[in-house]
């Protein structure tokens, strides 16, 4: 009986030990991966990103968070999770609340270079809307950004 009740402990602590370890990505994780990706579009070319940035195993993709590329004409350039997405234009895009969040992402890269933008989006794990925020960056000398979003 000890050595059953032992091992129930051991299983328990173990189990919860696990549960501690994992953590929800974070903002600025999601805003560290999106200036990464574009540092290598910079350093290797569209053809080179665009390959890397839509490799699902790729390095810009950590768990939940994933980057995507787009131009600053809407057009969709890669995309690890849903790579049909990829050639479409999405500069008429809205959330569920009516925000153009495609043409506020432009407008943050050709006035600031780099920031964050908030919109409504289904959640694809849990089917449901809701807020999320994305570190859009410029891909410098290029007419280029990547992006890495997170659900709030």
């Amino acid at each position: 009986m000890k050595k059953v009740l032992s091992g129930v402990a051991v299983m328990v602590i173990v189990l919860m030990s696990t549960c501690l370890c994992v953590q929800a990505a974070t903002l600025e994780e999601a805003k560290a991966l999106a200036i990464k990706a574009a540092k290598f579009v910079e350093a290797n070319g569209k053809e080179k990103g665009i390959a890397e940035i839509g490799n699902p195993k790729g390095q810009f993709v950590k768990g939940e968070l994933y980057v995507t590329m787009q131009d600053t004409n809407g057009i969709h350039l890669a995309n690890p999770m849903a790579p049909a997405l990829v050639g479409q234009n999405h500069l008429e895009l809205k959330d569920p609340t009516g925000k153009y969040f495609i043409k506020e992402f432009i407008e943050i890269v050709k006035t600031k270079g780099g920031g964050w933008s908030e919109y409504e989006w289904v959640n694809p794990a849990t089917k449901k809307l809701q807020a999320k925020k994305a570190w859009i960056q410029k891909v410098e000398g290029t007419d280029m950004y990547v992006l890495c979003g997170i659900f709030q």
